[in-house]
């Protein structure tokens, strides 16, 4: 018989709020331009791994993938919030397999919470949680050095928008 011990981590979690140069609406079609939809039922249909990694490629050019999308912004209609805002899930599976592997638990941080929002001066915002935070507090080195790739990822995707980086991305 095992014995079920249940724990709490607690760990610090970097949030990159990050100032991008185009109007709201261009940088979602911007940001959506360079992280594709997931073509999850294409990837349900291969036949091995190493097809996925292959797709995973071709699909993802910039390392990450779309898995989910609201118009919060549509959400939140009538409430009299005012903000303009998409919120995503964006990742690679084929890169979370190697943090899954070591520890099922890091799904809970696979694929990244994104949100792109216009501030009340109608600038446009990107706000995510640096990935080497997230992932490292699982305590596992490998697990930890994908996190840190991803913060490499992230920050050539910033790039790509026009952002300048957080310095918190360069290691």
């Amino acid at each position: 018989m095992t014995t079920s011990v249940n724990h709490t981590t607690e760990h610090p979690t970097h949030r990159l709020d990050v100032a991008l140069p185009a109007p709201y609406e261009r940088a979602v079609k911007r940001y959506e331009e360079l992280v594709p939809a997931a073509d999850t039922a294409r990837f349900g249909q291969l036949a091995s791994w190493q097809a996925a990694l292959d797709l995973a490629e071709i699909n993802a050019p910039h390392g990450f993938m779309i898995y989910w999308r609201t118009d919060v912004t549509s959400d939140m209609a009538g409430s009299g919030s005012g903000w303009k805002c998409t919120a995503y899930l964006m990742g690679n599976h084929t890169i979370a397999e190697r943090m899954f592997r070591h520890d099922p638990a890091t799904m809970l941080h696979a694929p990244l919470r994104t949100a792109l929002y216009a501030d009340v001066h109608g600038d446009t915002r990107f706000v995510v949680d640096r990935p080497s935070s997230l992932f490292d507090s699982y305590g596992t080195p490998a697990i930890t050095a994908v996190g840190e790739e991803l913060d490499q990822l992230l920050a050539g995707l910033l790039t790509l928008l026009g952002a300048t980086p957080p310095k918190e991305l360069s290691g």
